[in-house]
């Protein structure tokens, strides 16, 4: 028998087959003869053996039986052996496996070779499957190699150094002292390796780092050497180690965090690199753009700050979209604290709603709404709309909501107040938060001096076009309330219309019989229409034909009102117009306000039972989207004692029901936000004795490198979803997984509709305000099912 194959020769053989079946009967005869080698212990072939093995680890055959012979080789004196061996180990071995402990001898002895390329080899092993007893045993002879004056060993041995203290992060006092020494070296790519052991994202290490060491004027010293040295052999389009600039920019901000002494220290090397650093290259921006995160992430100067601004102010006029959408998200976490620097900018801005770029129009979208104040709302909301007509689906909700905001935030006058949602309502459709509707109207309820312009308005917008729902949801309600100023020409903002009662009862009837009207669309116009009952006066058999007609309807929610409404007809006609009065102006709920409001409600949910309201009374419930009121029906608000919606409940109080204790059945967990390293995780239980109960556990994790503060999660659902929010489990995440947030999510769906919830959460991350808004549209089906 001669002697095996090559790995040229198998390699040929097996480019030479046609078929994957021939392929397959190539790999398994050269294996079994491998196999046999490895009986025979032949030592002669293991090396050409496991170098055919390695080639057909990569087309993806298995090949753990050689993991013993890797070892072998690795302590063979022989170089070309060790090398294979080597190189076996780091493809076939990984730290799950307790195989890869038996080399940690071998690896010692070549740490210690006269031959600089064995240790090189040994180095990138470590570095590469090292696990955690073989960085401790091993982190006395890396850290020794560090002192070489081998450039080729002392490389690999900070490489290997960095992985080290990722996997054991007690051992950073040990290379210490040699780290301050590398960063006097004169190679780029020796400097670079003790700046990012700095920077390694693990808890309290740059701490310790920064403490043991005085490297603050070690490291000005080699920014200020690579902004004055052109050095060719390491410059990236004519930046002289743009790499190395931003890796002791990012040490830089860790140390000046907390430090104001720092700041001042280093303030004139960022203003120079500001102001000297080439613009036109990429590897340029990308040293401005971790300069101004170290400007706006420490205790910087007023000056130094707006310099930052104004440098994102140039790559927003940047040709390339990437270093516009990253200025747009710099911006963003700027505005809190450097609102009027970023405003001036705020033309810029605006212009990117224009684009076609989704992503770009977002993130402008976001920046122009933190950007709006009293002085600029209208220009502002001009733009909003414009923008609202044009943009893409998925973003008109988010602009309507913005929209929402700004409007009861900075409205110069009720009338533009109403004016502009029922724009927004016009431009938008369907695209609105589900508590648009209900807001407009109590916004409309409490404006009394401007009833007859509205009605007015609205009913010539419905008369014009019943397709967009929210609005004609608006003006049905509109109409009920204040058909009687409609008639009369009550309006002294604009010409009054000449309009009898027949014209008003044909548009409520068009919306009615309309096929394009929803089911809640057609409650708020029967109740309209049974209002008028009391407004009107020469139409009242006509009204009464209209909602007798509809006691027989197949929707049983518009059945239930005309029924109840042809009662007040018959039997109590004499309460009819007590009834049917209008409804009383609603007490002006702020933001402020609204949220105290929400804080008040947990209180008393936590300390006594609250009673569902009786089916003669509308159930409403505050949640903490927003800070806005948001009912939980889907009807139309209550009008009086009038009865609204079949609640479908068992008798008892909510709070009695939502309290019993079954045995909970559990569902799939569900990861419903993960940004800036913080994670949100619901985990879901269904009571089996009240199957419309949903407990939603929701838990908070920190993975970055700081805690995480003034944490909190508010929730919304749609308006048939009644929802209670348990006081959180604290404030505060520990960084690093170090602890969790938690906090129950009472959910009661008894129409068992599909479960959406939109989410905002606020928390403070490294110094700066962070508030987000997601919706959740994922939940299990057997969470609502």
């Amino acid at each position: 028998m001669g002697p095996p194959l090559r790995l040229h020769e198998l390699i040929r053989a097996i480019r030479s087959v046609k078929t994957q079946n021939e392929e397959r009967e190539v790999i398994q005869r050269e294996c079994a003869e491998i196999r046999s080698s490895f009986r025979d212990e032949d030592s002669v072939y293991r090396g050409r053996s496991v170098a055919k093995l390695l080639y057909m680890h990569m087309l993806g055959y298995p090949a753990h039986f050689g993991q013993m012979e890797c070892l072998k080789l690795i302590a063979s004196p022989r170089f070309t052996e060790k090398r294979i061996g080597y190189l076996g180990a780091m493809m076939l071995l990984d730290e799950r496996q307790d195989a890869h402990l038996l080399i940690t001898n071998s690896m010692k002895r070549d740490l210690e070779h006269s031959s600089a390329v064995v240790q090189g080899m040994a180095l990138c092993t470590l570095a590469c499957l090292g696990s955690v007893e073989m960085c401790r045993d091993l982190a006395g002879e890396v850290e020794r190699l560090l002192q070489t004056s081998n450039g080729h060993v002392k490389k690999k041995a900070v490489l290997c150094a960095v992985h080290i203290i990722r996997k054991v992060p007690d051992l950073v006092e040990m290379f210490i002292p040699t780290s301050e020494m590398l960063l006097a070296e004169k190679r780029h790519e020796i400097v670079i390796k003790p700046v990012t052991i700095t920077v390694i994202n693990v808890p309290d290490i740059s701490q310790i780092y920064c403490s043991c060491l005085q490297i603050l004027p070690l490291l000005l010293q080699k920014l200020r050497q690579i902004m004055t040295g052109y050095s060719p052999e390491h410059a990236v389009s004519g930046v002289t180690d743009p790499f190395l600039q931003v890796r002791i920019l990012r040490l830089l901000r860790i140390l000046g965090q907390s430090d104001g002494s720092v700041c001042d220290t280093m303030s004139d090397m960022l203003a120079q690199i500001s102001t000297c650093t080439e613009t036109q290259t990429n590897a340029g921006n990308a040293v401005l753009y971790e300069t101004v995160l170290t400007i706006v992430e420490t205790k910087s100067a007023s000056g130094l700050r707006v310099l930052a601004v104004n440098i994102l102010g140039r790559f927003l006029l940047s040709n390339d979209k990437n270093i516009r959408f990253v200025a747009l998200t710099s911006l963003q976490r700027l505005v809190q604290t450097d609102h009027a620097a970023v405003q001036r900018h705020r033309g810029t801005i605006v212009e990117f709603l224009r684009q076609t770029d989704t992503s770009v129009n977002r993130k402008a979208l976001d920046l122009c709404f933190a950007l709006v104040n009293e002085a600029n709302i209208r220009v502002m909301m001009k733009e909003f709309q414009r923008f609202l007509q044009f943009c893409s689906p998925e973003l008109k909700e988010q602009c309507t909501s913005g929209i929402f905001l700004c409007a009861e935030r900075f409205s110069p006058s009720k009338r533009w107040h109403i004016d502009t949602i029922m724009e927004t309502l016009v431009t938008a459709g369907e695209s609105v938060r589900d508590d648009a509707v209900s807001h407009l109207i109590q916004l409309i309820s409490g404006s009394s001096e401007l009833h007859g312009y509205i009605v007015q308005r609205l009913y010539k917008a419905v008369r014009k076009d019943i397709v967009q729902q929210p609005l004609v949801q608006v003006a049905a309600w509109c109409i009920g309330e204040y058909g009687d100023l409609l008639i009369i020409g009550a309006c002294e903002e604009e010409e009054a219309i000449q309009v009898t009662e027949d014209d008003v009862l044909d548009v409520l009837e068009g919306i009615l019989q309309s096929h394009i009207s929803l089911p809640s669309t057609r409650a708020y116009t029967l109740t309209a229409i049974m209002k008028l009952s009391t407004r009107f006066h020469n139409t009242i058999n006509r009204i009464r034909r209209v909602v007798s007609i509809y006691g027989c309807c197949h929707d049983v929610e518009l059945q239930q009102r005309a029924v109840e409404y042809n009662a007040l007809f018959k039997k109590y006609d004499h309460m009819r117009p007590a009834i049917l009065e209008k409804m009383p102006v609603p007490e002006k709920s702020t933001l402020a306000e609204t949220e105290a409001c929400i804080e008040e409600i947990k209180e008393e949910s936590e300390n006594q039972p609250k009673s569902i309201p009786s089916s003669s009374q509308p159930v409403s419930y505050v949640t903490d989207l927003l800070g806005l009121l948001e009912e939980s029906s889907d009807s139309t608000p209550v009008t009086s004692g009038v009865s609204s919606v079949n609640q479908n409940l068992p008798n008892g109080s909510l709070l009695d029901l939502l309290d019993e204790v079954p045995n909970p059945a559990a569902l799939p967990s569900l990861v419903v936000y993960n940004n800036n390293g913080l994670q949100v995780e619901f985990s879901f239980t269904r009571q089996p004795s009240s199957p419309a109960l949903l407990v939603i556990n929701s838990c908070a994790t920190n993975s970055s490198a700081s805690d995480v503060s003034d944490f909190l999660l508010q929730a919304a659902v749609p308006k048939s979803v009644q929802i209670q929010l348990q006081a959180p489990s604290g404030s505060s995440v520990p960084a690093s997984g170090g602890g969790s947030v938690t906090q129950s999510i009472r959910i009661l769906n008894p129409q068992k509709v599909p479960l959406r919830m939109r989410l905002r959460l606020s928390f403070t991350h490294n110094g700066n305000l962070v508030q987000d808004i997601c919706e959740v549209n994922n939940f299990p089906t057997e969470t609502w099912q």
